[in-house]
């Protein structure tokens, strides 16, 4: 066949028509969304037990304000404590000493098998154990000693029994991270001169970091609100706060919700934080960046599509925080 016939051979043939894919679950599934969604708005405002003018008055108010500060002091401070205390003991686990070892599996053991909330009481009413701590000799005789419920009051029960926790969940978080690290890059560093601790502190840590960031910020976001557990020992932090002005006025639900909303917004700073840290991080592992949430919203209104990565940061998730 010559190119004149071949031509019109191809002339003659049918138009072929591109048929889209069609995804008649998706749009069954974002009918049925929108349906509860609208149920779901349609019971926040019309429902008259949620009482949103109550709601707006006690938003800000003083009680309310002054416990979301304790919340936030015993959230930085516990965090803080349970990672310093997290990185010590996950050194000890991997040190080739047995008692260091031994000790740090110990403690992980004790605090991560009994509740928050058991170790809170107990701390609370340590003064019960020991009336008074004191610095001595054994039998013998003491050079200082003070009144247990003087020296640790409520506040500080608080902090130790979330702080102490924390430390066994932190080590087992960083322990994760330093293990991810390749064994060659250690054994490198040593043979440059480097002592153990400049390892950790140069070689190991910098790298762990990215396997460590994701589960702390969910551990940071977790003790936001486990500091509400600390109401049973009558410290008033904003749920103490929201119970204490319900059981005057009977308002329980916009209380709650008070509470339930200052808890929304400090948790979606806290995400919006962890983000761009993990993001951060993520800078010697990803050759492209994901773009930020402001970037999104600027791409978004330019017409611009989202440029794809290696690897988006998300965060919260489990196993590093990338999909």
């Amino acid at each position: 066949m010559n190119s004149l016939d071949k031509g019109s051979a191809e002339q003659g043939r049918p138009e072929i028509k591109a048929i889209p894919v069609r995804h008649p679950g998706r749009w069954a599934g974002a009918v049925v969304i929108a349906v509860l969604a609208a149920m779901l708005l349609s019971a926040l405002f019309t429902n008259p037990a949620f009482k949103w003018d109550i709601v707006g008055q006690y938003l800000f108010h003083d009680s309310i304000v002054h416990g979301m500060v304790v919340t936030l002091e015993l959230t930085v401070l516990s965090m803080l404590m349970g990672v310093v205390g997290g990185i010590i003991l996950a050194v000890m686990r991997l040190s080739p000493n047995p008692l260091l070892a031994g000790t740090a599996w110990v403690y992980i053991w004790v605090f991560r098998g009994t509740p928050v909330l058991v170790q809170l009481v107990m701390w609370n009413f340590l003064g019960l154990i020991w009336a008074k701590l004191s610095i001595g000799v054994p039998w013998g005789p003491e050079f200082w000693s003070e009144q247990t419920n003087v020296l640790i009051p409520t506040f500080v029960a608080a902090l130790l029994g979330l702080g102490l926790n924390e430390a066994a969940y932190m080590a087992e978080i960083v322990r994760g991270g330093i293990q991810s690290v390749d064994e060659g890059q250690t054994e490198a560093a040593h043979a440059l001169g480097m002592s153990r601790f400049q390892t950790m502190r140069r070689i190991v840590l910098p790298q762990a970091m990215r396997v460590i960031i994701p589960p702390t910020g969910n551990e940071t976001i977790s003790m936001l609100k486990t500091t509400s557990l600390v109401s049973v020992i009558s410290l008033e932090e904003i749920f103490r706060a929201g119970q204490v002005i319900y059981s005057r006025n009977y308002q329980n639900i916009p209380l709650l919700i008070v509470v339930s909303l200052w808890y929304l917004f400090f948790t979606s700073v806290l995400t919006i934080g962890q983000y761009y840290i993990e993001r951060h991080y993520a800078r010697g592992s990803n050759r492209t960046l994901p773009p930020t949430p402001l970037q999104r919203v600027r791409n978004l209104f330019a017409g611009k599509p989202t440029p794809k990565t290696t690897a988006d940061v998300v965060p919260g998730l489990e196993g590093g925080g990338h999909v």
